[in-house]
């Protein structure tokens, strides 16, 4: 690569990540000047504000600081949901990307400060040493005595310095590596349904495009709880939950060879079956019939146990060149039949 690369510095350092630095230096004031969280979402919603690349948000934003002075939380998680996270992937994917670049490199200049800071502290006290003993020597003995005593006083000044700026970078780096740790855990809320913490819709969504992109042969598994509407009627919405949390517990357990369960909505889970034709699915789909009527929830409150919970399956294998929801659709129309025919059973029959 040359040097007359656009996308290089003459450092080496990309021409993408100085301007995110830049960014990021605008950012951050900005949140402390409106007395913002320094949260994963508040970092993504303030950073794509300061870039101004998303003009109804930032417009939003100006809004809601006329209106409160403030961000609310809420409000921080409302924007981001409906600026962000339903943006394409590849918007919020540059985002964290660039934060994460910022972040491994402020790490590394930490590390590398601290290095520099011990070894000047090394050369100087050598220093000191080596005048110390010509001041021995007898040689200018007030002048050198002189000279050694400003540079001790400076090697102790030096010292203290030093000893603060490891402490907050130490603090800074700790920092930095919690929030590396947020940002990751941030996005996996965002794929991870908080009731049952399976996969969620939108994570369902991805994998079903990345199947379609990398032609990934596979069979869906389109599942909804029986009468689901009976257990909240007759024991409330707390054991509907209980039922809720039980099946996907089952189902996440029943998964192998690279199935993937999710909850796609209410009483509604879908799983991927990679590689898996529609006999195989559909055998899948009976075994996981069977095991779900096998489970037993019991309402602490009333002592009861719910023994009657079954479900209604519909299965769909992507044929040529077929798209998800194609797929998704097929399943559906089984389940709906399925649910028709008495509920209880997988279709297609064969």
């Amino acid at each position: 690569m040359s040097l007359d690369d656009s996308n290089v510095t003459h450092n080496g350092v990309t021409d993408d990540f100085l301007a995110s630095t830049q960014t990021l230096r605008k950012t951050i004031p900005l949140m402390i000047k409106h007395k913002v969280p320094t949260t994963p979402v508040n970092y993504a919603l303030w950073y794509s504000y300061t870039t101004n690349q998303i003009p109804m948000l930032n417009q939003a934003m100006d809004q809601c600081l006329e209106q409160y002075g403030h961000c609310p939380p809420s409000l921080s998680d409302s924007l981001y949901r409906t600026h962000l996270v339903q943006r394409p992937d590849s918007t919020q994917g540059q985002i964290t990307h660039s934060l994460q670049a910022i972040m491994d490199e402020l790490c590394h200049t930490m590390a590398g400060s601290r290095n520099d800071t011990h070894t000047f502290q090394q050369s100087l006290t050598r220093t000191c040493q080596r005048l110390s003993q010509k001041a021995a020597q007898g040689v200018n003995v007030h002048e050198a005595n002189g000279l050694v005593q400003e540079l001790l006083d400076e090697s102790k000044t030096m010292h203290q310095s030093s000893t603060l700026l490891h402490q907050q970078l130490d603090h800074a780096q700790q920092e930095i590596e919690n929030l590396k740790k947020a940002l990751k855990d941030s996005l996996k809320h965002a794929n991870e349904d908080p009731l049952t913490l399976l996969l969620n819709r939108r994570a369902f969504q991805q994998d079903l495009n990345s199947c379609i992109q990398y032609q990934t042969p596979f069979s869906l598994i389109l599942l909804d709880i029986d009468h689901f509407k009976i257990f909240n009627d007759d024991f409330g919405h707390l054991m509907g939950d209980k039922v809720l949390c039980s099946v996907a517990r089952h189902l996440q357990a029943w998964c192998e060879q690279g199935m993937q369960a999710y909850r796609y909505g209410g009483e509604e889970f879908v799983m991927i079956l990679p590689g898996a034709d529609l006999q195989l699915a559909r055998q899948k789909a009976e075994q996981l019939r069977q095991l779900i009527s096998s489970i037993a929830v019991q309402d602490k409150q009333s002592g009861k146990t719910v023994r009657s919970i079954t479900a209604s399956m519909g299965v769909a294998e992507q044929s040529g060149k077929e798209n998800g929801l194609a797929v998704l659709a097929r399943a559906d129309k089984y389940l709906l039949q399925a649910k028709n025919l008495g509920r209880n059973r997988v279709l297609p029959l064969s």
